[in-house]
């Protein structure tokens, strides 16, 4: 069984944090539900809640298997904490799965861990990949090494089944 964190806060995209939880739930491993505090309730775009089960200064990749980051709105939030970028850094550098969907590519910028890469995003953050060093392709889903990149929520199964693969 893995432990996957899936960092997350408001205004996330609902199916890119609920469809990848729920894949890695059904297949038997834990799913924590780390933002950027432990407790606070969050709601997605369209209005779904979860609340955060660990804060940033709560997990470290030594005790986790694998990272996602659903898109929205949201990495753009959690990218702006110190502990969580650094989280997504180290479960990259330890070569665990770190999976992002639509504008969770923004968080593997902020971490430093694109260059060279190959990966796939939301268009719109196209270039803010390629500035931190990406090369970026328009797929369904890319792989490259222990990244694993879709675009949006069209791509879930493909997203759904490579993480679960990696795991």
């Amino acid at each position: 069984m893995a432990r996957v964190a899936f960092i997350v806060d408001d205004v996330f995209e609902d199916s890119e944090f609920q469809e990848p939880y729920d894949h890695v739930r059904d297949a038997g491993h834990e799913a924590v539900i780390v933002g950027l505090a432990a407790g606070k309730e969050i709601t997605g775009k369209k209005g779904s809640k979860v609340t955060v089960e660990k804060g940033p200064d709560e997990v470290t990749a030594a005790d986790i298997d694998a990272v996602v980051v659903p898109g929205g709105y949201s990495p753009d939030k959690v990218r702006t904490n110190a502990a969580l970028v650094a989280l997504v850094r180290q479960a990259h550098e330890d070569g665990k799965p770190v999976a992002a969907i639509c504008h969770a590519g923004w968080m593997l910028a902020e971490a430093d861990i694109l260059r060279g890469r190959t990966v796939t995003s939301y268009h719109s953050i196209r270039t803010d990949l390629v500035n931190a060093g990406a090369h970026w392709v328009d797929e369904e889903l890319v792989t490259d090494g222990n990244l694993i990149t879709s675009r949006t929520p069209k791509d879930l199964p493909a997203f759904n089944a490579a993480l679960l693969a990696a795991l």
